[in-house]
C-alpha cells in the first residue's frame, strides 16, 4: 500500500470518531431533555379562532372522510381545502360540502400557478383567508393549523394548544404537535401479499412511528430550550398575526424550499416569534409501507434540508437566535451532508480490517484475542447504541404494551432503518447537482388498495409511467 493509504484510513478514522462522538453527546442531550418533559395544562379553544388549512391534490379517496372527521371533531374550526388543479373528483366533493357548510371553504387553484409546491398552495389559501376576514381588527387571536388530506387530529388537539405554554402565552407564534402513525397497528397492509412482503411493511411502519414519537418528539423537546423547534407538514399552527410579518406584499410567508415547513419556522424564529412543541396532543397520518414510495419521499425531505442551508448564516448573525440555538440549527442542517461523508468514512477502517484479515489471518486473529474485540465492540455499540435505545425508549413513552425482548428488536431494526437516509441524501444531493426541484406529492396508500388489488407502487407503472417513476404526482417547483 503507498503512503498515501495509512493517511487516508487514518483520517477516515478520525473523522468517524469525531462524528460518532458528537453523536452520541447530542443523542445524550436530547434524551435527558425528553425524559424530563411533564406534561402542560390545557386552555380552551373558545378563546381563539381556528383555520384548518388542507391541501388537497387528487385525494378523492380521503378527503370526504377527511372533512368529515375535522368538522365532527373540530367543529369550532373553518377548514379551508385547497384543490390544487386535481384531475379527480376533490374538488367535486368539497364543493359540495361547502354549499351546505358555512365552515367548510373551497380554494381552487388553476394552471399555470397549480401544482407549483406545497408553500404556494397554502400561500393561496393565506391571501383567500386574509381578504374574507374583516379588514379591521387584532389577528393575535386567529391560529391557522396545516393537515394533511389524511390527517386525523386528537379530539383535544385546539385545546391543548390553547393552553398557557402554548397559545395562551402572547410570545407564542407557532406551535408543532407529536405526529403519529394512523396504521401503526395494521396487520397486513398489503392484503394479496405474502406473510415476508407484509412483515417488512409492517416493520417500515412503525419504524416510521417510533421515529416520529421517540427520536423527533426528543428533537423537539431540546429545541424548546435552544428556541428552534421545528415545524412540520402535518400538525402545525400559527398565529395569522406571525404570518402576516413574513407574507410581504406579494407572495406569502411559505416560501420555495422542498422542506416548506421548516422553512417556515426558520423565518418565525429569525423574525422574533417563539416556536413551540408539545406531545399532549397529536395528529395522525399514514405511514408509508412500501420502501419506494418512501425513499422518494425522504429525498424530498433530504434536498429540502440542503436548501435551507441558505439560512446558516442569518441563523448565526441574528439578534434572536442564541449561541445553542444556532449550533442546534446548524446540526441539524448539515445532517444530510454529514451522511454522505459518513458513506465514506464509515466503510474504511472496516474495508481495511477485512483486508488485513485475509492478507494476514494468524496475525489478525491473535491482535482480536488479544484485545481487539473490545476495540470492535466499541465501535459497534458506538455506532448502533444511540439507536437501538429508542426502541426500550419507545416502550416506556409510546407503547407499554410491548414486550422488554421486542423494543430491543425495534432498537436494532431502526438502527438498520436509518442507513435508507444515507441513501436518500446522496439522491438528494444528485437531485441537486442536476438542478431537479421538482415537488412531488406522495400517493395515499388508499389509492394503491383500489387498483384492482395491486400490492404496491412499482406494480402501477403499465398503468400510469410517469407517477410511479417519482412516486407521486409530479408538481413544479421553482428554485429556492
Amino acid at each position: 500500500m503507498s503512503g498515501a493509504g495509512p493517511v487516508a484510513v487514518a483520517l477516515a478514522q478520525a473523522v468517524g470518531l469525531m462524528m460518532s462522538a458528537t453523536f452520541i453527546i447530542y443523542v445524550l442531550i436530547i434524551v435527558v431533555a425528553h425524559a424530563r418533559r411533564r406534561s402542560q395544562p390545557p386552555g380552551d379553544a373558545r378563546t381563539l379562532g381556528w383555520h384548518l388549512f388542507v391541501p388537497a391534490l387528487n385525494e378523492e379517496k380521503v378527503i370526504g372522510p377527511t372533512l368529515d372527521y375535522l368538522r365532527r371533531t373540530l367543529p369550532e374550526a373553518h377548514v379551508w381545502v385547497i384543490d390544487d388543479a386535481s384531475e379527480d373528483q376533490t374538488g367535486a366533493i368539497v364543493a359540495s360540502r361547502a354549499r351546505w357548510d358555512p365552515m367548510v371553504h373551497v380554494v381552487s387553484r388553476r394552471f399555470p400557478d397549480a401544482r407549483s409546491g406545497k408553500g404556494h398552495a397554502l400561500n393561496a389559501a393565506y391571501w383567500q383567508l386574509r381578504a374574507w376576514l374583516p379588514a379591521a381588527g387584532h389577528r393575535d387571536h386567529l391560529v391557522i393549523g396545516v393537515i394533511d388530506a389524511d390527517g386525523r387530529p386528537a379530539p383535544d388537539c385546539l385545546d391543548v394548544c390553547a393552553g398557557p405554554g402554548l397559545f395562551g402565552d402572547p410570545s407564542v407564534g407557532s406551535v408543532q404537535i407529536e405526529v403519529r402513525m394512523i396504521n401503526r397497528d395494521d396487520p397486513g397492509p398489503y392484503r394479496h401479499r405474502g406473510r415476508l412482503v407484509n412483515f417488512l411493511a409492517r416493520v417500515l411502519v412503525r419504524m416510521q412511528d417510533l421515529e416520529f414519537r421517540v427520536p423527533i418528539a426528543a428533537i423537539q423537546s431540546t429545541r424548546h430550550y435552544t428556541g428552534t423547534v421545528g415545524l412540520g407538514g402535518n400538525g402545525q399552527f400559527t398565529r395569522i398575526s406571525a404570518l402576516d410579518t413574513l407574507a410581504g406584499a406579494d407572495g406569502g410567508p411559505w416560501r420555495g424550499t422542498l422542506l416548506e415547513d421548516y422553512e417556515l419556522s426558520l423565518h418565525l424564529t429569525l423574525s422574533g416569534h417563539r416556536n413551540e412543541f408539545t406531545q399532549d396532543t397529536y395528529v395522525d397520518q399514514e405511514a408509508l409501507p412500501d420502501f419506494r414510495r418512501f425513499v422518494r419521499q425522504r429525498t424530498r425531505w433530504g434536498q429540502g434540508t440542503m436548501q435551507c442551508g441558505v439560512y446558516l448564516r442569518q441563523l448565526w448573525t441574528s439578534p434572536y437566535v442564541s449561541v445553542l440555538g444556532a449550533l442546534e440549527a446548524t446540526y441539524y442542517l448539515l445532517q444530510p451532508w454529514m451522511q454522505i461523508a459518513g458513506t465514506i468514512v464509515y466503510p474504511l477502517p472496516i474495508a481495511m480490517f477485512v483486508s488485513h484479515w485475509i492478507a494476514q489471518p494468524f496475525t489478525m486473529e491473535g491482535w482480536f484475542l488479544g484485545g481487539g474485540w473490545m476495540i470492535m465492540l466499541l465501535y459497534l455499540i458506538g455506532g448502533a447504541g444511540p439507536f437501538v435505545l429508542w426502541g426500550p425508549m419507545y416502550r416506556r413513552k409510546c407503547e407499554p404494551r410491548t414486550g422488554l425482548v421486542q423494543s430491543l428488536g425495534l432498537g436494532f431494526a431502526y438502527s438498520l432503518y436509518v442507513f435508507i437516509f444515507y441513501i436518500t441524501s446522496w439522491r438528494a444531493f444528485i437531485r441537486i447537482l442536476r438542478r431537479r426541484n421538482e415537488w412531488f406529492k406522495t400517493r395515499r396508500n388508499a389509492e394503491f388498495e383500489s387498483e384492482a388489488g395491486l400490492p404496491g407502487g412499482e406494480d402501477l407503472a403499465v398503468l400510469d409511467p410517469l407517477t410511479t417513476a417519482t412516486g407521486g404526482t409530479m408538481v413544479k417547483q421553482p428554485a429556492a
